[in-house]
């Protein structure tokens, strides 16, 4: 048993390169934390700095709450398995499983039986015999995995342990790993890039991005309640549908949300109304997902977006239709930046508390935005709207590089309905995500 505590870590190679910045994390006794995140993001940097592989730039790793910095691999109590397997190859299988405690000493006969426990645990029991290179993909990361909880270590440290097998192969070991790792109590630091690795076999998820921490909790958790634009993008298949809005309060009413040619209205008494009207005149970025959206009859009223398709995918049990609502997407990057389509529309502003951004009412009670007709000058000596060019996700310059949205929206397998058919969907307006300029979720009462 053991826990891991990570105090401001961060880690700069020579070229000066950050692959960690300033990261805190702590994995309790007996969890199985995934770190998850693209390639490059940092992750297995992560796992080298617990292992004693690399040394923090600055910051603390504790283990079991002793400062561990200057810990010796050998002395830490951990067992790492790698994504090459690295298995000795003129080794036998149970040569190669009982190597760690041949080196610690332990006499033949206790070995051997401590083999043939761990083997036959991981079903690879009749092939101890074999070498490396007789076994299959899946036999050989099972011999790997042997060959660390032979050690009974107190923390497993795992690489991206299934990246090289066959799809079909790593959904089997995906539920051996979990089930094994809960079985032993063993607490768990796992890498991937692989979300499906992540929400299925985690106690919680850490999600990283260009070496920083952006989002953790329980999958329900970073699922359903992504903390960043970045983590909102990165989870779900299909992706969340992200969205330009401009947002309009009217008072005591609705809080009208406009994308384009279509707009939604988040009610008053809604919870997250109070949080989103602090935007009053500005853009935002709406989430929804798949299957937030149903299609419904095009005559139906509500809150319901209207389009045609623009293309169809079928995958068999289901079918995905991509809509065009006359609305402009927000891409984010997969490797951890902004898509350069979006990278050069910046400058949404951030101008206060709902207060400040009142000037006047309209007689249906509109508040209407700072830098219009009906308010002339600055808030609080601050610049209108067109005053500052922040940061953000958007901006007046660059319109054309922006990208139509393409609604992703769940059918039924091959459906009736082919290219340039319209359709209208019905959206749960409960399940929409919403997110500041600066990728920030905008939101209350926070899990």
């Amino acid at each position: 048993m053991a826990t891991v505590a990570l105090k401001d870590v961060t880690k700069i190679f020579g070229d000066g390169t950050v692959a960690v910045d300033n990261l805190n994390l702590d994995v309790g006794d007996g969890e199985f934390m995934v770190l998850l995140g693209p390639s490059g993001c940092g992750k297995s940097t992560v796992l080298r700095m617990v292992a004693g592989l690399e040394d923090p730039t600055a910051g603390a790793i504790l283990l079991d709450g002793e400062l561990a910095n200057d810990l010796a691999p050998r002395d830490r109590r951990i067992a790492m398995v790698f994504q090459d397997f690295a298995l000795y190859p003129h080794m036998t299988v149970g040569d190669n499983i009982g190597f760690p405690l041949r080196l610690s000493g332990v006499e033949s006969g206790t070995r051997g039986e401590r083999v043939a426990d761990v083997a036959s645990a991981l079903g690879i029991g009749d092939v101890l015999a074999r070498r490396p290179s007789q076994l299959s993909g899946g036999q050989r990361q099972r011999v790997a995995m042997g060959r660390a909880i032979v050690r009974r270590p107190g923390l497993f440290l795992m690489d991206e342990p299934l990246s090289n097998l066959d799809s079909g192969l790593r959904a089997e070991l995906r539920a051996e790993i979990s089930g094994l790792t809960r079985e032993l109590g063993v607490t768990t630091l796992y890498v991937t890039h692989d979300q499906a690795e992540a929400l299925t076999m985690a106690d919680r998820v850490a999600i990283m991005r260009r070496g920083i921490l952006q989002d953790v909790g329980t999958p329900t958790q970073v699922y359903g309640r992504p903390a960043t634009l970045y983590v909102a993008a990165f989870l779900g298949a299909p992706r969340m549908n992200l969205l330009e809005a401009q947002v309009y309060v009217h008072l005591d009413r609705h809080i009208a949300l406009h994308m384009g040619e279509q707009t939604l209205y988040l009610p008053w008494n809604d919870i997250r109304a109070r949080a989103v009207a602090h935007y009053h005149g500005e853009r935002i970025v709406i989430g929804m997902r798949a299957e937030a959206l149903t299609p419904v009859p095009m005559d139906t009223d509500g809150d319901v977006l209207r389009g045609r398709i623009r293309y169809l995918e079928h995958h068999g049990h289901e079918s995905l239709a991509f809509l065009d609502i006359g609305a402009y997407a927000v891409i984010v990057d997969d490797v951890g930046g902004t898509a350069p389509e979006v990278a050069e529309t910046r400058g949404l502003r951030r101008l206060g508390g709902l207060v400040r951004r009142m000037a006047s009412r309209g007689g249906d009670g509109e508040l209407v935005p700072a830098g219009t007709a009906a308010h002339n000058g600055h808030h609080n000596g601050r610049p209108g709207p067109g005053g500052r060019n922040n940061s953000g996700v958007f901006s007046d310059a660059g319109r054309h590089h922006r990208r139509p949205a393409e609604l992703a929206v769940r059918l039924a397998p091959y459906p009736q309905v082919t290219n340039g058919h319209p359709l209208a969907v019905a959206v749960r307006m409960e399940a929409l995500h919403f997110f500041d300029d600066r990728g920030a979720r905008i939101d209350v009462g926070w899990r």
